[in-house]
């Protein structure tokens, strides 16, 4: 046994050394206290201490004891059960004994005091007692017989005779002293055995509480002790007066008792006090024989119980630990290590268990080595699919999607994530425009294509998407299918912006092209009508007058086109300089109702809290002109013409952007050209180039704006968002700003 064992078992130990250590101390003390009643009265208290200390003790440790063993079965530990069954063995086995010892020996010990004391003794004292103070009851009540009666002859005698009739009771009813008090306890008369006057010597008067008495028509006798050891009656009662105006007075009256009685009440009492002294110890004896006993019987149950539950719990705790090692790798720790108890069987069987999860715990570090190289791996595929800028899905072998990325759900927009699990035919359900994506899909992985790729387009209203889907089909275990994997990109932007390069080189070239000849073509017409003129008949003058100004307004007409495609092909050079947008508004409104009468109707509603922005004044104002004009040549056949401008700011937090509105009344945009009309020569007037809102969209993008337009239900609207710059400020003190 090493150093430690001993050292926790001394610890376990020492309680019940200290307990019995007291309980000796006790046990000595208590021995030397009833072999000398004298001096155990000096140590009763002390004992009493002893005893309250060991009893509080033992209670502490039994109730530690047992709480521990109630909590562990509570709690199902292991171990728990065995111990408490030992313990409840062991709860039986002693202290059964224990009090059935305990109850016979305290019969035992109150039958040896009890007959140290005779019973008929006390019951004599107590006889001569009780006739002694029924003797002085009688003595007492007859005194207060004769009180009343001289009391009511003195009712009707006035103050002058007052102390000659007081001698007179005195000597008639032999008493010691006989005094007359008005009601503040002032002396009236008083009359005595030595014969003295009244005036000579003052009686003993009444006190306060005696003549409030007297008040209340109460009368007083009462027993009081005299100089030198005598006692003597003193009885006190009112004295009615019978004449009208003379004030109630108080008899007193004081009468020694014979000196026999006295001695014989003495002896009586001092007889009994010294009974009533040795009855008196008889209940601290008992109390503390029982005390003692009860502390003995206390601490053998303890030493009982406590050694039960240290044996049964030093000989479950192998088991107990065996027990929580397994269970400890049953729940994946394979660490554990149990401390061997010895060189026996159960030792033998811990060391195995030792060897055993040693070899378990390696195995298991390599595996998780394996897992966390695989949940890097799978981070990392998260991490790259999660910023990829295509979508991406991937399937099992029956179609049930497995997992998406975010981008997925952006590119569609819906949320995938109530689909894992299942065939991606509920998407079709919400979102019926998903509906070629779902067939595509479906129709490829049915027919189990290896490697495909397919465009669809996705309609919704006036909004058209083209997606680019390119499917792959996962090899599996001994080469069987694993499902598939999906990859889509939207490239409705790019083809548009394609769409959009392929028109500005057409334009570019149209304009080449066609801008060369137009000046010589413009000027030989001029030139044949100023030199053919004048010398033509009237008719043929009329005739190339008519042709040669046809040429030279179509070639006018033709300049402006080319003009437009110029302005369509140019690449952007923007002069951002800082502007304000309701002022350019104001502006170009001001132009348009200037124009011819009455001018066109534009109503502005103009957001004066705007701040400024920067952009190319040059650029938006062509903005304005040309949406301007679209809509005054929609409202060409209509009766009241209207035309709205409005600007307000919007957005959250730095994100603000404004908006630009303008509307109209006119018949709006035809539907058939919805999907189409920011593209080049997308248009429906008969001599329009159809490059106005497909320009109008260039410049807003190239100020990084976005534009939209859709019909209100009575009339056109188109919607530009131009984001703010902040004047004057550096990225840098934005982001001081920020902090």
């Amino acid at each position: 046994m090493d150093s430690t064992t001993v050292k926790k078992l001394l610890r376990r130990v020492h309680p019940v050394a200290l307990l019995s250590g007291l309980l000796l101390v006790a046990l000595i003390m208590m021995n030397a206290a009833t072999q000398n009643s004298d001096r155990f009265g000096n140590l009763y208290s002390l004992l009493l201490l002893i005893n309250l200390i060991g009893i509080v003790l033992m209670l502490v440790l039994i109730g530690t004891n047992v709480y521990k063993l109630a909590t562990q079965y509570r709690e199902g530990a292991i171990g728990s059960r065995l111990t408490l069954r030992l313990f409840s063995m062991t709860v039986v086995i002693a202290i059964v004994p224990v009090l059935v010892v305990f109850f016979f020996s305290l019969q035992a010990i109150n039958r040896g005091i009890d007959s140290w004391f005779d019973v008929r003794v006390e019951k004599a004292l107590d006889d001569a007692l009780l006739l002694g103070r029924t003797s002085l009851d009688a003595i007492k009540q007859d005194l207060v017989s004769k009180t009343h009666d001289m009391a009511a002859e003195l009712s009707g005698t006035s103050t002058r005779l007052a102390a000659p009739t007081l001698n007179l009771l005195r000597e008639q009813y032999t008493l010691g002293e006989i005094s007359l008090f008005d009601q503040d306890g002032l002396v009236i008369a008083s009359s005595s055995q030595e014969g003295l006057e009244a005036d000579t010597l003052l009686p003993d008067s009444p006190g306060e509480a005696i003549r409030s008495q007297i008040r209340r028509g109460l009368s007083y006798a009462n027993l009081d002790p005299v100089a030198g050891g005598e006692l003597q009656l003193r009885v006190v009662v009112p004295v009615y007066s019978r004449d009208v105006g003379v004030a109630d007075r108080i008899l007193q009256v004081l009468q020694p008792l014979p000196t026999r009685y006295a001695n014989l009440g003495e002896s009586v009492q001092s007889a009994f006090a010294e009974y009533e002294k040795l009855v008196y110890l008889r209940g601290p004896l008992k109390f503390g024989f029982t005390l003692t006993l009860s502390l003995v019987a206390l601490i053998t149950i303890l030493i009982a119980l406590w050694a039960s539950i240290f044996a049964a719990r030093r000989l479950v705790r192998p088991i107990r630990d065996l027990a929580q090692g397994t269970a400890a790798v049953a729940d994946g720790d394979y660490r554990k290590r149990l401390p061997v108890p010895g060189n026996d069987e159960l030792g033998v069987l811990v060391k195995s268990f030792n060897e055993m999860t040693e070899r378990i715990h390696r195995a298991q570090t390599e595996i998780k080595r394996g897992q966390r190289e695989a949940e890097v791996q799978r981070t990392y595929l998260e991490t790259v699919l999660t910023h990829l800028s295509s979508g991406v899905l991937s399937f099992d072998t029956r179609g049930n999607l497995r997992t998406y990325n975010t981008v997925a759900n952006d590119i569609l927009g819906v949320d995938l994530e109530p689909g894992i699990g299942r065939r991606l035919g509920w998407i079709v359900e919400t979102e019926p425009r998903l509906i070629p994506f779902e067939d595509v899909l479906s129709h490829h992985m049915e027919n189990g294509s290896p490697d495909w790729q397919s465009e669809v387009v996705l309609q919704d209203g006036a909004n058209r998407t083209v997606l680019m889907l390119r499917g792959t089909r996962l090899p599996g275990l001994r080469g069987r299918h694993g499902g598939y994997v999906l990859v889509f990109d939207d490239v409705t932007t790019m083809i548009q912006a394609q769409r959009d390069a392929a028109w500005s080189e057409v334009a570019r070239r149209l304009a080449h092209e066609i801008k060369n000849p137009l000046t010589p073509i413009q000027l030989s017409a001029e030139r044949i009508r100023y030199k053919c003129m004048d010398s033509l008949p009237d008719k043929e003058r009329e005739t190339l007058d008519r042709s040669t100004r046809t040429i030279v307004d179509q070639v006018e007409a033709l300049k402006s086109m080319v003009n437009a495609f110029s302005n369509y092909a140019r690449p952007p050079q923007i002069q951002a300089t800082p502007l304000n947008l309701n002022t350019l508004i104001r502006d170009v409104a001001d132009m348009y109702r200037g124009k011819s009468g009455k001018g066109l109707p534009i109503e502005l509603e103009l957001d004066e809290a705007l701040p400024d922005i920067k952009a190319d004044s040059g650029r938006l104002r062509q903005v304005l002109h040309n949406l301007i004009t679209n809509s005054q040549d929609a409202l060409a056949e209509t009766k009241s013409p209207e035309i709205r401008i409005e600007t307000r700011l919007n957005g959250k937090s730095e994100h603000h952007y404004l908006e630009l509105v303008v509307e109209d009344n006119g018949p709006g945009f035809p539907e058939l050209m919805m999907d189409r009309l920011f593209e080049p020569y997308a248009t429906d007037k008969e001599k329009g180039s159809g490059l106005g809102l497909a320009i109008v969209k260039k410049i807003v993008e190239e100020h990084s704006g976005s534009l939209s337009a859709d019909n209100t239900g009575h009339g056109a609207r188109v919607e530009i968002r131009l984001p703010i710059a902040q004047i004057g400020v550096t990225p840098e003190q934005k982001q001081e700003k920020r902090a």
